[in-house]
């Protein structure tokens, strides 16, 4: 892999962009008390090429990419537009799937949509969740799978710059022999370009954070093809506006990342994993804030409700069977640092702290086989979920977040609910920094259950944001949370967003419809949504 010097990407500032110059304004209307914020959108009305005109952009890319970097294949369409994780899919497809391979190529792409107002859907792994690839205008696909190139690592500045199609397990086994790693843990099959663009995190969060706090900066593409550098490598600058963050969780709606400096951590030299069953979720929830509140510095905190445990136990891996879980609430919990003592020492304050939750069983690893083992039944708690799945039926999965304070409260309640619509339901969670998923497997076809699925989904949203939550804790809006969104920030704060969106795409051709919905009035196809709400 490359070494130190690189020349960087060409960088052109947005220079000049102003929101009043672009002629949008920001609505404020002034009066003696205050300002009145205006969100009726005085945005302009949105018009998308139609087919034909999108097929013209498409060989014109064809042209000047090459022909194997367009797919126009249906199979493959339909596999860039639907899938059966999301809890919303749209019927719309894209057209064509370009597969670009260098910032170069992508900044050719969009150029060529941006003059015929075509829409943009930038594609990872595919393995969101809330629809954020779908294409629900059609429009023409950019996968950045061949963009898979470590382009510069400084280990001695711990830190990394990569192509977006770089796989996050593959990075790591890439850099390990420095003994760095990238401390997320998302989803195995996630790359980092959509790390960045959904601000992913997993279980490993309530130690390090989410990804935007591991990006130094991004190189992105704009929607009409220019190219910009958010900021340069140092840790840390004040040097004008957070362009970086801007990016970071925009969901492709802003621009297309093509390359990410990221800050690396050093792996830790001693671990330890732990599982603790509770009698309910109630004791476990509770266990979890008394070691939150203790200054502990537990690597990760997971739980897994009574249904997981019972997956886990008939339909995991053989490794993980072989453990005999107990059938009730569990926490799974890591440990790292510089000594086996420190470990051992929080080991013991944990086994203490837990003790007036009712703990019933104190599973700690004894090697590090061992803790593969243990923290495999947590890993592997989706993708077991899913291999029972009956042909036919749906997954709803998503998540939200509320302060540590209230996470026992809301977890009870929505397991109750879950439960009572008799249909399958389950709660993990990451709850060591307050956010929590429940899935339901149900039959979509079935009305009673689809409202009762429904009603269920709104009610734990709703009760997120009365205890000061979140609708999305890590796995962002795109077309399944838009209505939430509202509810969460207000109209206000979704005008301006719009707002920049107007700034920086004033034809809205990148990745429309979500987030938040088109300028009223646009005159595009309809979006068809198929959801599985």
């Amino acid at each position: 892999m490359p070494e130190e010097k690189r020349t960087p990407s060409s960088s052109i500032a947005i220079g000049g962009l102003s929101i009043f110059a672009a002629g949008i304004g920001f609505g404020l209307i002034f009066s003696a008390s205050k300002p009145v914020v205006q969100t009726t959108s005085t945005l302009p009305i949105v018009q998308y090429a139609d087919r034909k005109e999108m097929l013209t952009a498409a060989r014109e890319i064809e042209a000047a990419l090459g022909k194997d970097a367009v797919s126009y294949d249906e199979d493959n369409l339909e596999e860039h537009g639907f899938s059966d994780w999301s809890s919303i899919n749209s019927s719309g497809r894209g057209i064509a799937i370009i597969y670009p391979r260098t910032t170069e190529d992508v900044s050719k792409a969009v150029t060529i949509c941006h003059s015929h107002d075509v829409p943009i859907v930038p594609f990872g792994a595919g393995s969101s969740i809330e629809g954020n690839f779908a294409a629900p205008y059609s429009g023409i696909i950019i996968d950045t799978t061949y963009m898979d190139k470590i382009v510069a690592f400084h280990p001695d500045d711990m830190d990394i710059v990569v192509q977006p199609g770089v796989n996050w397990v593959d990075l790591n086994q890439a850099i390990s022999e420095e003994q760095l790693f990238l401390p997320l843990d998302p989803s195995p099959t996630a790359t980092v370009g959509g790390m960045v663009s959904t601000n992913c995190s997993g279980t490993n969060a309530f130690r390090y954070g989410t990804m935007k706090d591991w990006v130094i900066n991004v190189t992105v593409v704009l929607p009409d093809g220019r190219v910009i550098k958010t900021r340069r490598r140092p840790r840390k600058t004040s040097a004008g506006y957070n362009l970086t963050s801007l990016f970071v969780g925009a969901e492709g709606t802003l621009g297309i990342v093509t390359e990410i400096a990221l800050k690396l951590a050093v792996v830790p030299r001693e671990t330890g994993v732990a599982v603790v069953s509770f009698p309910t979720l109630s004791d476990a929830a509770s266990a979890a804030s008394s070691i939150i509140r203790s200054g502990i510095q537990v690597a990760a905190m997971e739980l897994m409700d009574d249904v997981q445990m019972q997956l886990v136990n008939r339909h995991g891996s053989e490794e993980v069977r072989k453990m005999h879980w107990d059938e009730i609430p569990a926490l799974f919990l890591k440990f790292s640092g510089p000594s086996e003592q420190g470990i051992q020492s929080d080991i013991a304050q944990v086994k203490s702290l837990i003790q007036p939750h009712r703990p019933r069983r104190f599973v700690f690893a004894k090697d590090h086989a061992e803790e593969e083992s243990l923290w495999a039944a947590r890993k592997q708690a989706l993708w077991t979920m899913t291999s029972i799945k009956p042909e036919g039926y749906a997954i709803w999965s998503t998540d939200v977040a509320v302060p540590i304070s209230r996470l026992a409260e809301i977890i009870e309640i929505s397991k109750k609910e879950g439960e009572e619509i008799g249909v399958f339901s389950s709660v993990v969670g990451h709850v060591g920094d307050g956010n929590f998923h429940q899935a339901m497997m149900y039959d979509p076809k079935n009305v009673k259950d689809h409202k009762a699925v429904k009603a269920t989904i709104h009610s734990m949203m709703a009760r997120a944001l009365e205890m000061e939550g979140t609708v999305s804790g890590e796995h962002a809006i795109g077309m399944g949370k838009m209505e939430c969104l509202i509810d969460e920030l207000g109209p206000e704060t979704i005008y301006v967003m719009k707002q920049l969106k107007q700034a920086l795409d004033p034809k809205w051709i990148m990745n429309p419809g979500k987030i938040f919905e088109l300028p009223s009035g646009s005159k595009v196809a309809s979006a068809a949504l198929q959801s599985t709400l």
